[in-house]
């Protein structure tokens, strides 16, 4: 038994002694348990995070504050999972007082380097990614009852579902009821939403009046949870709906100075697309292998599945199929939607038991034999991809085999979810990949689920460049386009000016071909968020490509440079965090990532500075002031779609900012205007919690 095993078998039977005695465990939010011997868990003195959501791109900086109650200096391991699409791209550790913030280096090379300080005691911390979705930090040495501050942060794009955008920050942290899960000292969360888009509504599903919101304008929200002993068994779930009075282009861009410029735009399906197609199959896929069992996965997903199969058309048919290491078929055909056959379907969900392996390929082989000549296949998979790795280049291989016509849709279930298995499947077949968060609005995300399902989508897309010099496009290959979910596009260009798109495809049965002038800024600034965002997409594109091929050796170089440049945490690169810039310049390391977050965080402050300028007039219409005056302050939710009217908007950019957005105005037929460009770049980040209790929901 190697000694990092031997560390983890005696971590669990410690964090099992803790539980069973009622010892707080915090193992969703972060676990720091003290590494060297049989140690301890340190507590957690105070957590805060800070969100900023700038345009549909999720900024959150989480700071803990830890006390090693122990008598002696440890070294300490702190676990965390990461939602979906997140990017950890910031490691800080306070030392005697001062901020260091760490850098990206190739893995085995950080290592190294944090084990040679740690064999004279000095201050390193060390920041890993274990596998797709789990963190270590580790951080040496914590002294005897001192503290330890540190901040981690991590960059994502929220997805749009029918105009609703939902934020979750993972708080569920215990495994078992009765534990408690609070904070010792402060808990808070701020958010601040900026949106070109305006919003019109912002929620919590999970903590309802606790959550405070304020709309200082139509483009900017604010929500805010703060409490002493903060409790962590919930995940804290955030949505909030922006309304375009008109589908459209819209362009951001980013050029840092001296450097190539960056540019993201959005593609989304308008309402023109929102017509309910024919009748349709589908064949619904659950899997009841034993990880289903946790975290009441299994009933989440039959009462998931049981909702759609209720919202199902007269004119579709439909299977339900369940696997583990081998897959049961309910009817052996296809069935028309009527009593008889739903009351089947309920019961055949309900006598399901979470047991055995996971073999999906034979389950997938079977679905495929349900294609009709005559009518599109809708296979949907209900699962946490816990699959064998060894299965994952098979699969990819028997997408590409699918007969045609046939569409597979993934819902991810849990927080312990093979994500980026689910995603490329579902990706590769042209449907989408949904994850499944508790404490969010089940009815909602069902709904918006169910119109990409059943609403027709834009296939066979191509979208060219003329002029610019764009280069490095993710994806390469767009994907089909559904209702309320909008396709995004990054790149990198080198000289500015107008550029010309050509977007091509089919809607509806009917050819789509347009062309519009666009114009990049050659000269510098814009919001560097979207410079990370690019190159997560390329690292994540490489190893797309190289799993279907069954190997990653060719493109780990590759992905190196890029997580170096970029600072970000990948399976190949790893923060480090030392003790002060002299150290840094021995290793002849690049202070690259402190120059990044230092523009980050100046673009952070125009935010918030936008946002205090906001609140000084709307505060400004409070109390004994001149009644004109006071009617144009934005402080009633039914008058934020005015504000921008009434009141100057500091955020809007001028003509030739890093924010561009153009009408789309396309013929064809019944769906007249087509589909368009927009910027909504929103949604479900999925829960973060290793574990959580079942909520009262359904989802």
């Amino acid at each position: 038994m190697t000694h990092r095993t031997l560390f983890n078998v005696v971590r669990g039977l410690l964090i099992a002694l803790l539980v069973w005695f009622g010892v707080p465990v915090a193992q969703g939010a972060g676990l720091l348990i003290a590494e060297d011997g049989f140690g301890g868990v340190l507590e957690i003195e105070e957590h805060s995070a800070r969100v900023t959501i700038d345009n549909g791109i999720a900024v959150t900086e989480v700071t803990q504050v830890f006390r090693n109650t122990e008598r002696r200096a440890v070294e300490a391991l702190y676990t965390f999972p990461v939602p979906k699409g997140a990017s950890v791209a910031g490691f800080t550790m306070w030392i005697e007082g001062k901020e260091m913030v760490g850098e990206v280096l190739e893995k085995e090379r950080a290592r190294e380097i944090y084990n040679s300080y740690k064999r004279v005691r000095r201050d390193p911390g060390l920041l890993e990614q274990v596998d797709y979705k789990t963190f270590e930090m580790r951080i040496f040495p914590i002294a005897a009852g001192a503290e330890q501050r540190v901040q981690v942060t991590y960059y994502q794009e929220l997805d749009a579902d029918a105009g609703w955008a939902t934020y979750v920050y993972p708080l569920a942290t215990v495994s078992r009821p009765g534990v408690d899960a609070r904070v010792h000292g402060r808990f808070a969360l701020d958010l601040d939403v900026r949106s070109e888009i305006p919003i019109v509504e912002l929620d919590s599903p999970s903590h309802g009046s606790d959550v405070v919101v304020a709309y200082p304008s139509a483009h900017f929200a604010q929500a805010s949870l703060e409490a002493a002993g903060g409790d962590l068994s919930r995940d804290l779930v955030l949505a909030f709906k922006v309304e375009r009075p008109r589908t459209g282009f819209d362009l951001v861009t980013s050029r840092p100075d001296g450097e190539d410029g960056y540019f993201q735009l959005s593609l989304t399906a308008g309402e023109e697309l929102a017509e309910q197609v024919g009748g349709m199959d589908y064949v619904f896929v659950l899997d009841v292998s034993g990880s289903m069992g946790e975290e009441g996965k299994l009933s989440l997903s039959r009462q998931s599945l049981a909702a759609f199969i209720e919202a199902l058309g007269e004119n579709d048919r439909f299977e339900v199929m369940s696997f583990n290491l081998a897959p049961t078929a309910l009817f052996q055909r296809l069935e028309a939607v009527e009593e008889g056959s739903l009351g089947q379907a309920n019961r055949f969900l309900g006598e399901r038991r979470a047991r055995g392996g996971t073999r999906l390929q034979p389950a997938m082989e079977a679905a495929y034999r349900y294609k009709a000549a005559d009518r599109p296949l809708n296979v949907v998979v209900l699962s946490d991809g816990m699959s064998a790795q060894s299965e994952r280049t098979q699969l990819l291989q028997l997408i590409g085999q699918r007969p045609a016509g046939t569409r597979v849709f993934s819902i991810g279930v849990g927080n312990e979810v093979d994500r980026p298995l689910l995603e490329q499947l579902a990706e590769d077949a042209g449907g989408l990949a949904a994850f499944v968060s508790r404490g969010a609005d089940f009815e909602r995300q069902a709904r918006a689920f169910q119109q990409k399902l059943t609403r027709p989508a834009a296939t066979d897309l191509e979208l060219s460049f003329a002029g610019g010099d764009l280069y490095d496009i993710e994806p390469a290959r767009l994907p089909s386009l559904y209702y309320g979910k909008p396709l995004r596009i990054y790149g990198r260009y080198r000289g500015g000016g107008p550029v010309t798109l050509r977007l091509s495809g089919v809607v509806g049965g009917e050819m789509l071909d347009k062309e519009l002038q666009i114009e990049l800024p050659e000269y510098p600034g814009g919001r560097p968020e979207i410079e990370r965002m690019w190159a997560w997409h390329r690292v994540r594109s490489l190893q797309k490509e190289a799993d279907r091929k069954g190997s990653r050796d060719t493109v780990v170089d590759e992905i190196v440079r890029l997580g170096e440049d970029f600072s970000i945490v990948t399976e190949y690169t790893s923060f480090l965090v030392l003790e002060n810039d002299a150290e840094y310049q021995r290793w002849q390391i690049e202070r690259r990532n402190d120059r990044r977050l230092g523009r980050d965080r100046q673009r952070q402050a125009e935010i918030r500075a936008e946002l205090e300028s906001l609140r000084q007039r709307a505060a400004s219409g409070i109390g004994p002031v001149d009644p004109a005056a006071k009617e144009a302050a934005p402080t009633q939710i039914a008058a934020r779609r005015d504000v921008a009217s009434a009141v100057p908007n500091p955020s809007s950019p001028p003509a030739t900012s890093e924010r561009k957005g153009w009408d789309l105005d396309v013929g064809g037929g019944a769906l007249d205007p087509l589909t368009v460009f927009v910027l909504v770049l929103l949604v479900g980040a999925g829960g973060w919690a290793l574990r959580q209790r079942p909520s009262e929901g359904p989802w």
